[in-house]
């Protein structure tokens, strides 16, 4: 399952937000991904994810 962000003023800037527990073993804590791979930050703190989505997704000039 992911969630689908997209920024209405630019539809085309969009991302596929997912969020599971990290691979390791020594690491059993939940996390959001990127669409490519990467852990983008802790399920612990929805509102620090949500502010790095949003700058991501930002046009210039927003």
């Amino acid at each position: 399952m992911f969630v689908r962000v997209i920024n209405p003023n630019a539809t085309s800037l969009a991302e596929n937000v997912t969020c599971r527990a990290q691979a390791a073993p020594s690491h059993p804590d939940w996390y959001y991904w990127w669409s490519w791979g990467e852990r983008m930050h802790t399920a612990e703190d929805p509102a620090g994810a949500a502010t790095k989505v949003a700058r991501v997704l930002a046009a210039v000039g927003d």
